[in-house]
């Protein structure tokens, strides 16, 4: 838990996995060596890459010694494993999380680190830049929260943060809060965030953001969210399942309850729903019919739930209403629905 005897600042964890071509790996890695601050650590987590991401990592460890800590998983665990491994590893009184296909600006970590001081905030976070190249020129610009979801945080300020946590890694988490809740990934799935951020959220008291673009988004084909398959649908499923479990087993369930409902909801059925039919060639009408059966196990009138009818769009309620009514029906509706999509955006 200590470097040289003196607790770390602040710890910066990178999952790695299959990130070394095109130096994808590279840039974030000199992004996190160059920032302004003089204490801190990177901890580097191979997740069993199986091209040269770990012989990368571990030039960065011999050219930085003491700043670079690389661990080898001798198995995929996929991000929520290798986050995990990285936390029981992380010295820092304060923990950062780095995708390896992302880069933050210099002086990120300066910023963050000078707002938790300057307010006695135990979570601070900023914007970022969604980009498509290597470059430290801002690019379209994403509000990860909103000012209500900030300051002292009570029961509104949380469920706000249930609703919409926004992106773990453009944040600096107090490492006490995380070790005395002991507050972990889900490992083995796609999607861990999904479950980790609403529920990290309800553990912290004090949020506050800088307002600027620090972390850079790299947008590209093998992105997860450009990646759509089953598997990774039932992933999203799965994330929502422990969320929901892990909220029951921690007491927030009662309190919470229309907050994690809607989130569920959103995140299980209705973005899942629409990506499936989108992303998948051809699509099983048995798991769309699985994928309704399991929410409506948790949450059989979801769509009287206010946030429901706040947030889901008018046509997405049209169309899952006619799901729940007739799933056959809806499955080909929409699969012909897309396909004249298509057809008419080719003819343009």
């Amino acid at each position: 838990m200590f470097q040289g005897g003196i607790r770390m600042r602040l710890s910066v964890i990178v999952p790695v996995y299959n990130m070394a071509a095109d130096k994808k790996l590279n840039y974030c890695l000199d992004s996190l060596i160059d920032q302004t601050i003089d204490d801190y650590e990177i901890i580097a987590v191979d997740d069993a890459s199986t091209d040269n991401s770990l012989e990368v990592l571990r030039d960065y460890e011999a050219k930085y010694p003491g700043k670079v800590k690389v661990i080898a998983c001798p198995e995929n665990r996929h991000q929520g494993g290798a986050k995990n491994r990285g936390l029981e590893a992380a010295s820092g009184q304060w923990i950062g999380f780095v995708d390896s296909d992302d880069w933050v600006a210099p002086d990120c970590y300066e910023k963050l680190l000078e707002k938790a001081g300057e307010t006695g905030a135990d979570l601070v976070g900023c914007d970022y830049s969604m980009v498509s190249e290597h470059t430290y020129r801002v690019g379209t610009v994403v509000k990860n929260n909103t000012p209500d979801q900030t300051g002292e945080l009570g029961k509104e300020q949380h469920g706000k943060l249930i609703l919409r946590p926004g992106s773990m890694v453009v944040r600096i988490y107090k490492g006490s809060v995380i070790r005395e809740n002991g507050l972990r990934f889900p490992e083995g799935i796609f999607y861990e965030d999904n479950c980790a951020g609403p529920l990290w959220s309800l553990y912290f008291e004090h949020f506050e953001r800088v307002e600027e673009p620090l972390y850079y988004y790299y947008q590209h084909p093998l992105s997860t969210v450009h990646c759509i398959s089953e598997e990774r649908c039932r992933d999203r499923i799965r994330a929502m399942e422990l969320l929901y479990e892990e909220c029951s087993r921690r007491g927030f369930l009662e309190t919470y309850r229309e907050e994690i409902e809607y989130r569920y909801v959103e995140l299980a059925f209705v973005i899942t729903l629409f990506s499936y039919f989108q992303g998948v060639a051809h699509p099983r009408q048995a798991f769309v019919r699985e994928m309704q059966r399991t929410v409506k196990g948790r949450f059989p009138d979801f769509q009287s739930n206010r946030y429901y009818k706040q947030y889901t769009g008018p046509e997405e309620q049209r169309l899952i209403a006619m799901q729940d009514k007739n799933p056959v029906g809806f499955y080909w509706y929409y699969r012909i629905m897309l396909l004249v999509r298509r057809l008419k955006g080719k003819g343009r």
